[in-house]
């Protein structure tokens, strides 16, 4: 692994060839208010929504309504390239009515349900947390403490805790409600700052037509120092760089990897990902679930042009600094040797922007950071408190539960902040590839077990349990040696066997998806099937018979009496602490009178129902067929 870590010390003299920075009175006003509104949105979602239940806190109440879950679930995942249109209808159309009939909270929850037992429960449950860890949570920081560094010249580390710190207190305080809602005002914040700065950058490069023929021309003239010489490939831009679908051998993101491999990665995320199902699980109907799946899929639409496009013209317009190849100058300009491509938004932000309109796109970078972290502080939680803690403590009530879940969150922020320079290093300082390269050695064994839990009703737990162990091991392996070795860039080739990081990491997605695959239906087909599976699978989703669950016995433990669990302070002797802290944790929520029998068994049919009203259904399936035409001819267009 490289050993050139940005410590604070490099990231000063990054910071301080930055230009004239964000210090006029103009710029500073507009990300004080930006913060002051966020914090406004998050506070009026935490008391205008019940966050002292399990539901409420972690499902937002089942509540909510389309267009905050379709904000929500473009901004929750904006920075990767999840061109992935075709998998949000997937996931609305087909993954979502299944775990609503399943009546799950968390993904590893369905697993325990369509399969018992609970070692594949647990498995996930750990797996999806270090991967929030050491993929999500670890390169958002960083990108974001980047950027702050470079606008506002902070310590990387300041920067990192002052971003922790905003996130963390609404998250902790309001739940899911106030994530959705304040990811909806990040979306319009971000939209609205992304397309001044296209409209400034393209209007600085002379058009589209001037931007496609500048791109590959766009190479810096340091190219030799001394006794090194930088080979010619290193540094001109790729002759396929405006094209989706590349060379299948030579090509960086080979066209068959891209269609296949790209697609188990996006069915795992988008299919499979608590952070993403969660936000529909929220949803107050089925038609809401589908209408906030299609508007997420037009969003995605934007990144390309708001987002890609921009970096690119960045390269044209500072090109000594964003494509510097010789590692002196790379750290020079950013700190780090291996290259400078991480900062080219940034740049732009920093460079182009007038006064005022510079804070606006500081805002939109802390939006898009803040709105993933969230997103993830929340489903991890609600991971760790609903399929790890319940475990442990099988009598937790209620308030406990919320309790643990709050805690866990800063225990998160915590471990992410430790994993920050290990980031810096890995993966030569390409953020995009270090995320894609781990999901695709760890994603594609959950994205196949899903995948036959639903649409295979012989796959059993034995077959999906030895399915996702003997996956993680290949997929680990080829991780830790590619870490070991380093993966090497253009001017120092990995010394990695060639047999193990030859193969391209979206083709070892494709194989390790097979491989899966082939050990789940064989060791299924070797042992017992299991029987009534009611409506947790697809041909059985509209089944009215009775499911008895395969975990129903084993989580019977007798409740204890109410009034062991809890001794109620009245009010009125409560101290002050005690009250700003029942606020703080919406518990002061009074209790409403216990519910009979039969309004029990009526709540549990509503959370349950995934009916819709024929015209909504009409209405959302036609925009889904519309969006799914849109996908492919944008994918025809720039192939």
């Amino acid at each position: 692994m490289d050993s050139s870590t940005w410590s604070p010390g490099t990231a000063a003299t990054a910071a301080s060839l930055a230009p004239d920075r964000i210090r006029n009175a103009a710029d500073i006003s507009v990300i004080v208010v930006y913060f002051v509104v966020v914090m406004v949105v998050g506070l009026w979602a935490m008391f205008s929504t019940n966050r002292g239940t399990v539901g409420g806190f972690f499902l937002a109440g089942r509540s909510m309504v389309w267009w905050p879950i379709g904000a929500s679930l473009f901004a929750s995942n904006i920075g990767s390239g999840h061109f992935a249109l075709v998998l949000v209808v997937v996931l609305g159309w087909v993954f979502v009515p299944i775990y609503i009939k399943a009546g799950v909270v968390t993904m590893p929850e369905y697993l325990r349900k369509r399969f018992g037992g609970k070692r594949i429960q647990i498995y996930l449950s750990v797996l999806s947390l270090l991967l929030y860890i050491f993929t999500k949570i670890s390169a958002d920081i960083f990108s974001g403490a980047i950027f702050i560094n470079m606008a506002l010249g902070l310590d990387l580390y300041l920067a990192i805790f002052i971003l922790l710190a905003i996130t963390g207190l609404y998250t902790i305080t309001g739940g899911l409600a106030a994530v959705i809602y304040t990811d909806t005002l990040q979306t319009v914040i971000m939209l609205v700052g992304s397309f001044i700065l296209m409209g400034f950058a393209f209007r600085e490069v002379g058009g589209y037509e001037a931007f496609m023929t500048k791109y590959m021309k766009a190479i810096p003239t340091m190219v030799s120092d001394g006794n090194i010489t930088i080979k010619e490939e290193c540094y001109t831009p790729r002759a396929d760089s405006f094209h989706i679908f590349r060379d299948p051998l030579k090509g960086d993101l080979p066209w068959p990897g891209l269609i296949f491999g790209l697609s188990i990665l996006a069915l795992w995320y988008w299919c499979t990902d608590q952070v993403i199902v969660q936000r529909c699980l929220s949803a107050k109907n089925m038609s809401h679930v589908k209408a906030g799946c299609v508007m997420c899929g037009y969003l995605k639409l934007l990144p390309m042009f708001l987002m890609v496009m921009p970096g690119m013209i960045s390269r044209i317009l500072y090109t000594e600094k964003i494509a510097c190849v010789l590692p002196s100058e790379c750290k020079k300009y950013c700190g780090t040797e291996v290259g400078c491509t991480n900062i080219a938004y940034p740049t732009l932000v920093v460079e182009l922007m007038p006064n005022g309109l510079r804070g606006l796109m500081l805002s939109v970078m802390m939006a898009s950071l803040m709105s993933s972290l969230t997103s993830i502080f929340n489903s991890a939680s609600t991971l760790f408190t609903m399929d790890i803690y319940t475990k442990v403590r099988k009598r937790a009530s209620e308030k406990e539960l919320m309790i643990a879940g709050r805690v866990f969150i800063l225990v998160l922020i915590g471990v992410s902040i430790a994993w920050v320079p290990i980031v810096q290093t890995a993966q030569s300082g390409q953020l995009f590839d270090y995320i894609q390269s781990i999901t695709s050695y760890l994603g594609p064994p959950i994205a196949a077990v899903f995948l036959l839990a639903i649409f295979c009703k012989r796959v059993n737990e034995q077959g999906a349990f030895w399915a996702l162990i003997i996956g993680f091991l290949i997929g680990i392996s080829r991780m830790l040696t590619e870490f070991s070795f380093g993966t090497g860039s253009c001017m120092k080739p990995s010394n990695c066997p060639t047999i193990i990081c030859g193969v391209h990491y979206l083709y070892f997605a494709i194989i390790l998806f097979v491989v899966s695959i082939i050990v789940t239906l064989v060791v299924s087909l070797l042992t017992k099937p299991i029987p009534d599976l009611y409506r947790l699978c697809w041909s059985l989703r509209n089944s009215k018979e009775e499911r008895i669950d395969l975990d129903a016995g084993e989580d019977d433990v007798p409740e204890a009496p109410e009034e062991t669990i809890e001794i109620e302070v009245p009010e009125g002797k409560k101290g002050c602490c005690r009250r700003a802290y029942d606020l703080f944790c919406g518990l002061d929520q009074q209790k409403g009178p216990k519910m009979t029998k039969e309004e029990e068994e009526a709540m549990k049919l509503k959370m349950t129902d995934t009916s819709e009203k024929p015209l909504w259904r009409t209405v959302v399936n036609i925009n889904g067929i519309i969006l799914l035409a849109v996908a492919v001819f944008c994918h025809a267009y720039f192939a």
